[in-house]
Formats: structure tokens, C-alpha cells, sequence
């Protein structure tokens, strides 16, 4: 354990420690230097540790303790310094190690820490007895823990027991009064089942009385209305009555025509009071209005179609703008790129939607304007027009989808004129009932301002 190299017997110096300083050792001998540090000059500090001169004790301890435990251990000179600040700190423990017998009531860890400094004969060993008494004294820590712990663990071992059995013998205890609950809730569930089948019975046989008093009802109505025919018929009789009355009345049939007249109001005052009885709307429909036929001044777009105008002849678009509650929706890019497809997109949106304006103001129809917004990189920043409605196409929508979404969307029977030429836009708006007109047409139109 303990090797010589270079000095006579009992020269501390020449003794070398064969094993790593004990942790409790190291960490008194760096308290040491730390602690005799602060007195020195740095021109007296070796020149790893010049860099820590100013730091506080607990500092210096803290980040220079491996610097000055190798300083200590590789400087001769450095540790004679710090050796003679311990002697002047701890002149007691200093004396009693130089004369070869440490005190026995001292700390053992403290002793082996000023040996190690100090190198007196024999210091390797109280080093090394030091780390033993230390391991001794961790191993009768922690045992001492141990038991400690032991002791605990068992105390909460009993603890828990005597929660489990309380607890089991609580959620038994709730076991069996849920049990007598759901015995309890099935018996009102079976009771509310037998509830609701009589209910469900007499619903079906109150839905079945209404229909009962809904047929006397009907019955009813028709009686009433069948007695109105009567009453109507009767009324026109007694009118007619009446009239030949009157002109017996001219004639000098007076008595008779007391009499008649007498019946006729009688038959009157009956008609009013049914009537007031039956509380019958007054007449809003006439026959007349029940015939299908086109009024003046209306027509549809097949008319307009079979007049003797050319197909491609913008008095055609006039005429179908001219229908009550028109609609014009225009394919944008497909009519720019037929008129002026040489201008940038953003030019000819411009231009189109300036002339659609102009158009939507002397026709009065609805326009709106399709453009294709599949290609957009952002959005548009672009104030539509007065009467023009501008639509771009979401992503994964082409404009030609969403001009048949347009036309789908409007009532039947509503004037929707396309403006395209894209052959499958034509066919696909036609069979939704709408009319495509040819981008061309349209740009005639336009040109006329």
C-alpha cells in the first residue's frame, strides 16, 4: 500500500498513495486550500489557479476544486504554503500530527486532510484509514437508512392493509347498495317501458280519432260546400225571381210581388248567415288566370330564338337582355382571350369588366362574370364594377364548373343567358335550361358601347 522512492526511512514526503483520494478526504482538502488561498499573493498562487484569486471562498471551492487538487498534488511549493496557513489556522491538529500521534477524539476525515497536506511520516496510512472509517461509517449510514426505511415501508404496508380492508369492505358495502339501486332502477325502467307502450297506444288511437275527425271534417266541408251550390243556385233562381218580379212590379202586380219579394230577401239573409258560417275566403283566383298562355310584352327564350334574326346578331343578346329578370353570366378569360388575347390577364379583366358594367347599366339585367382562379398565386385586388359580379373559381373548381353551378342554382323558368364558346360550357347550360350565346356575340355587343 504504502511505496518509498528517493528518502530515508520516516520521510513523509517520499511516500506516494496508491489509490484515489476517499471523496470525504478530497473534499476536506480542498476546504483547506480554499480556505488558506485567500492569504496568498497571486505571484504565490501556481499559475493554473491565478485565474480564481478573486473568486469567494464557496466559489473558489465550487469551480477550482479539480485545479486545486492537482496544484496541491504536482506543486511542492504550493503545498508548503498552503501547509503552513493550516499550521497558523489548526495549530493543535498540525502539532500532534508532526509529533506522530493525531488526536483520537478528532475527525478522522479532518486528520487524513491535514496529513495529506502536510506529509508527515505516515500520512498514507491515516489517509487510508480515514477512507476506510469512512466507508464504514456510509456502510453503517445506509444500513442504519435501510432499517429506517425498513421499518417505514413496513409501517405503510400495515397502513395500507388496514386502507384495503377498510376500503374493500366500504365498496362492498356500495357494491351491495348499487346492486339494490339497479334492481330498483330496473323495476322503474320496466314500469316506464309498460309507460310509454300505453302511451304509444294511445297515441295511435288519438292519431286515429284525428283522422276520424279530420275525414267528418272533410265530409263536413263538402256538405257545406255542396249546400253552397244549392244555397248559389237557389240564389240565382230567387234573382232571377226577382228580375221578373221587378218587371211584374212595373206591370202592377203588387201583391204577388210582396210575396216574392218577401221569399227572395228570406233566401238572402240565409245565404249571408251560411256564409258567416262556414267563414269562406273571398274569391282571389280568377279562371281566367288558372289558362296558360304568354302575356304581352313576356316572352320566353325559344321565342326569342325562332325570330328571323342570325344566330350571331347582338340585337338577339339585346332581346334576351331585354327578358324580365335576365341573368348574363359570361366565361371571362374565354371571352377576353377570343377579343384581345395579346393583352396581359390582368388588362383584359379590366377591359371586360368595364364593358359588362356599361352593359349591365343600359340593360338592367343581372351580370356576373366567371374567371378561372386555379392559377392564382394570391389574391385578386380588384373592386368590381357597379352591376357587375365578379366570381373567381375556388382551388380544384374550373370556371366552367362553377358557371354551371351558377345556372343550377337559379329557379326554372328564369331567363340565364351564358356567353362561352367552349362547346361542352353550351351543351352543359343548355341542358340545365339556360342559353349559351357565343363569346363572340357578346364582344359585338360590347364594341357597340
Amino acid at each position: 500500500m504504502v511505496e518509498t522512492t528517493g528518502g530515508g526511512p520516516g520521510d513523509g514526503a517520499a511516500e506516494v498513495l496508491d489509490r484515489p483520494l476517499p471523496d470525504g478526504v478530497r473534499r476536506r482538502v480542498v476546504q483547506i486550500v480554499s480556505d488558506g488561498f485567500g492569504s496568498l499573493t497571486v505571484g504565490e498562487l501556481p499559475a493554473q489557479l491565478r485565474q480564481y484569486a478573486r473568486f469567494a471562498p464557496n466559489r473558489r471551492a465550487k469551480f477550482a476544486g479539480n485545479a486545486m487538487a492537482a496544484a496541491l498534488e504536482t506543486d511542492p511549493l504550493f503545498r508548503q504554503r498552503i501547509g503552513e496557513k493550516l499550521r497558523e489556522a489548526q495549530p493543535e491538529l498540525t502539532g500532534a500530527l508532526d509529533s506522530g500521534s493525531p488526536p483520537p477524539a478528532a475527525d478522522p476525515l479532518d486528520v487524513a486532510a491535514a496529513a495529506y497536506v502536510l506529509r508527515p511520516p505516515g500520512w498514507v496510512k491515516l489517509v487510508t484509514a480515514a477512507g476506510e472509517e469512512a466507508l464504514r461509517a456510509d456502510a453503517e449510514r445506509v444500513d442504519e437508512e435501510n432499517r429506517a426505511e425498513l421499518e417505514r415501508l413496513r409501517a405503510e404496508l400495515a397502513r395500507a392493509r388496514d386502507h384495503t380492508r377498510a376500503e374493500t369492505e366500504r365498496l362492498r358495502t356500495e357494491l351491495e347498495s348499487a346492486k339494490k339501486e339497479a334492481e330498483s332502477l330496473h323495476r322503474k325502467l320496466r314500469a316506464a317501458l309498460s309507460d310509454v307502450k300505453r302511451g304509444e297506444a294511445a297515441l295511435r288511437k288519438a292519431h286515429g280519432e284525428i283522422e276520424a275527425v279530420r275525414a267528418e271534417g272533410q265530409a263536413q266541408v263538402s256538405a257545406a260546400e255542396s249546400e253552397t251550390r244549392r244555397l248559389k243556385g237557389r240564389l240565382g233562381e230567387t234573382e232571377a225571381a226577382l228580375e221578373a218580379a221587378r218587371r211584374a212590379a212595373r206591370e202592377g202586380r203588387s201583391v204577388e210581388d210582396m210575396r216574392v219579394r218577401l221569399l227572395l230577401d228570406t233566401l238572402l239573409d240565409a245565404t249571408q248567415g251560411l256564409r258567416r258560417e262556414l267563414a269562406l275566403p273571398p274569391v282571389s283566383v280568377r279562371p281566367a288566370e288558372t289558362v296558360d298562355a304568354v302575356e304581352p310584352g313576356r316572352m320566353s327564350p325559344k321565342d326569342i330564338a325562332a325570330r328571323a334574326l342570325s344566330e350571331n346578331d347582338p340585337q338577339v343578346l339585346d332581346q334576351l337582355l331585354a327578358l324580365p329578370q335576365a341573368h348574363l353570366v359570361v366565361d371571362g378569360y374565354n371571352v377576353t382571350k377570343t377579343g384581345y388575347p395579346q393583352m396581359p390577364l390582368e388588362k383584359q379583366r379590366l377591359r371586360l369588366l368595364g364593358q359588362l358594367s356599361q352593359l349591365a347599366a343600359q340593360s338592367g339585367a343581372e351580370v356576373t362574370c366567371v374567371f378561372d382562379g386555379a392559377e392564382l398565386a394570391a389574391p385578386v385586388l380588384l373592386a368590381p364594377p357597379r352591376g357587375v359580379r365578379v366570381l373567381f373559381s375556388k382551388p380544384g373548381v374550373t370556371a366552367d364548373e362553377l358557371i354551371r353551378q351558377l345556372v343550377r342554382a337559379e329557379p326554372p323558368g328564369r331567363p340565364v343567358i351564358v356567353a362561352s364558346t367552349d362547346r361542352e360550357v353550351a351543351d352543359g347550360v343548355a341542358r340545365a335550361g339556360a342559353r349559351p350565346v357565343a363569346s363572340a356575340m357578346l364582344l359585338k355587343r360590347l364594341s357597340r358601347g
